[in-house]
């Protein structure tokens, strides 16, 4: 079953369902690297370990099955937490969107690739036609909320150009589609540098120029808390 979004562009509005054939996740995306240091650290600092070998930006491909526009997402531990990412989606032309990667953070520690699988790409159903805000794409910002509080505030411009991001996925892997793929792009920080948890998540990406904006929240159902106390299984082998 594909997703369903709006395409936007200044013709108007078109409703689609994007039938994906490839999603990729992207890690320190970013112009300059040490804007990705703060993330890298916050990270390290709940016991996750990134592959410094890799050159960044990290890609990780995922399963198209992941990605949705739901307002609940599922997952089996309380240590999961989002956060906002350009959106990339490339079709007969290239639109942009914004999302979150949620990711089970407990998992992570084992494994960056499975933990981004164990969780939902979560998209905000309405992406813009790239054509349209090129000229002005740098002015662009993002926001993301955890429990109604501010995480996460930054210019678009922190991270690599869009075009940028596609000509790397295309150098670095060795059958990427002409259409129909998506890629999110990474993220920074939290604004006070440290993980958050939370079960209520909100992301916007605003556009300056054109006044406009694309916004989404979700809610993070632990399905582990649906048991009773002493019939709850062990998520991983480290519970027992």
């Amino acid at each position: 079953m594909g997703v369903a979004v709006d395409l936007v562009s200044s013709g108007g509005v078109k409703r689609t369902e994007l039938e994906l054939s490839r999603v990729f996740n992207l890690g320190s995306a970013t112009r300059d690297p040490e804007t990705a240091r703060a993330h890298q650290d916050e990270v390290k600092h709940i016991g996750i370990t990134i592959a410094f070998d890799v050159p960044a930006p990290r890609i990780y491909p995922m399963s198209t099955q992941g990605v949705s526009t739901a307002s609940e997402v599922t997952v089996q531990t309380g240590r999961s937490s989002g956060e906002v990412e350009i959106v990339l989606y490339m079709a007969d032309e290239l639109y942009v969107g914004v999302g979150s990667d949620h990711t089970d953070r407990a998992l992570e520690k084992v494994s960056i690739v499975w933990s981004k699988q164990a969780c939902a790409n979560v998209l905000a159903p309405t992406l813009w036609r790239f054509a349209d805000i090129a000229a002005h794409w740098d002015e662009c910002r993002m926001t993301s909320h955890v429990g109604g509080k501010l995480y996460q505030d930054c210019s678009v411009a922190a991270f690599l150009h869009p075009e940028d991001m596609l000509r790397i996925l295309s150098e670095r892997t060795l059958s990427l589609p002409k259409r129909d793929f998506m890629v999110f792009c990474g993220t920074i920080a939290s604004l006070d540098k440290t993980m958050g948890f939370g079960a209520d998540w909100a992301f916007e990406m605003t556009d300056p120029v054109l006044g406009r904006s694309i916004s989404h929240a979700y809610r993070v159902i632990n399905l582990m808390d649906e048991l009773k106390p002493g019939f709850r299984v062990p998520v991983s082998s480290m519970d027992l």
